[in-house]
């Protein structure tokens, strides 16, 4: 028994860290492929585009009404901006406007908009 072959035991011990390894890949890459897909949710549910048309919208608004805007004639289009953002967006969609104020020696207006679709809340203040 003093020659005993221990090749076996070799195997048998690079066998075992072998599954080893692979089981640690498997789990790796179903964590990763997990993280990919709630990433990729995430940026699916976030609605740039939809924000971006709107505060094009808003923006296009005070540009074209601004004038206008001070004398109250203008309530109607900005009822009908917050019912077509519910209606086609499924957005509840405010905004609203304060008094000039001196921003860097120009008069600007600070022109707040509210955008809740029931998963992404977007509040901003843009001087305008």
């Amino acid at each position: 028994m003093a020659c005993m072959n221990e090749d076996g035991q070799w195997i048998v011990l690079m066998g075992l860290l072998a599954a080893l390894g692979l089981f640690f890949l498997a789990l790796i890459i179903n964590q990763s492929a997990l993280v990919g897909q709630t990433t990729a949710e995430g940026v699916l549910e976030f609605p740039k585009n939809d924000i971006r048309d709107l505060r094009s919208e808003i923006f296009d608004y005070y540009d074209d009404y601004g004038p206008l805007q001070t004398l109250g004639y203008l309530d109607d289009v900005e009822e009908d901006i917050v019912r077509i953002s519910l209606e086609r967006k499924n957005a509840v969609v405010y905004f609203w406007d304060g008094p000039p104020q001196d921003v860097s020696g120009r008069l600007l207006r600070p022109v707040t908009i509210h955008y809740y679709n029931g998963v992404t809340e977007y509040d901003e203040t843009v001087y305008y």
